[in-house]
């Protein structure tokens, strides 16, 4: 055999084997507990899954995480798309503090993320006396929980869009100002077609980490069965009251959920891959 062959041969001996401890690694880390988690809550059966699912306190915990996201991921939306907008179309002071701000959220523990709004709106917080002087609810109340997912999901749209429009430039934009397009009509026609897509893939990652946030909820919410309790808190109460049928049928809800953000997510990168590219996917 020629050391050409030999090398050939061996290249191709070395990328089977690293594909199959791969393949393995993600199977045991990752495809067998998710396998586990479906088998568990469908083992007692179909009318046990769903009755599991339609129990009050489990009602209430899906509605309030899908009212947590439907407010939360909008928010995030359009303060992601001004922060990218600001920071790679505009030249300001602290343009740089800017970017490290939103980098924060990364940086720090989401149980952190969750104390600094119970030390701001608890009772025994900055503002406690004024919140109950006015009979306003934040901590142990559904404005709580929004606020600790908007901090831990402040990062993924902006951090999406700002390396895709740094990478096309400011050309265009200022194209159209020259020909006295005004502001909003810039960003409506040249900017947000442009980054549709990467716009897209960050709110799918934004969507997915406010239904399946845990830290920063749970330190807020005051597990208040029925009221603040999302998902993944429904799930701990289950579990920790040796419930495991109704705890892994709405933990697989959420991974279903999870799951079909992944298939958007990868048709996404499967039908615009090219313009995904741009921002490092």
């Amino acid at each position: 055999m020629s050391a050409k062959n030999k090398a050939v041969s061996e290249s191709l001996v070395t990328k089977a084997i690293l594909v199959l401890v791969a393949i393995a690694y993600v199977a045991l880390i990752l495809l067998l507990p998710l396998a586990s988690v479906f088998g568990e809550a469908f083992r007692h059966g179909l009318g046990a899954f769903k009755a599991a699912i339609v129990e009050p306190d489990a009602l209430a915990a899906i509605k309030l995480t899908l009212l947590v996201a439907a407010i939360s991921v909008p928010i995030n939306m359009v303060c992601g798309v001004a922060a990218a907008w600001a920071i790679t179309k505009h030249d300001f002071l602290g343009r740089q503090l800017l970017i490290s701000l939103i980098d924060v959220p990364f940086s720090i523990s989401p149980v952190v993320a969750g104390l600094m709004y119970l030390l701001l709106f608890g009772a025994q917080g900055w503002f406690g006396d004024w919140l109950l002087a006015h009979d306003i609810r934040i901590a142990f109340a559904v404005p709580g929980i929004v606020l600790a997912t908007l901090i831990v999901t402040l990062p993924f749209v902006a951090r999406e869009l700002i390396p895709l429009m740094q990478a096309q430039g400011r050309e265009e934009e200022e194209a159209a100002l020259t020909l006295g397009a005004p502001g909003w009509r810039i960003f409506l026609w040249v900017t947000l077609p442009n980054i549709r897509w990467g716009l897209l893939y960050g709110v799918l990652l934004t969507n997915a980490r406010a239904m399946g946030e845990f830290g920063a909820v749970s330190v807020i919410s005051g597990h208040i069965r029925g009221e603040t309790n999302t998902m993944p808190l429904q799930v701990e109460v289950l579990y920790n009251e040796y419930n495991f049928a109704a705890a892994f049928a709405v933990a697989s809800l959420l991974a279903g959920l999870a799951l079909v953000t992944l298939v958007v997510k990868t048709l996404l990168e499967w039908r615009h891959g090219d313009q995904l590219a741009a921002a490092g996917h």
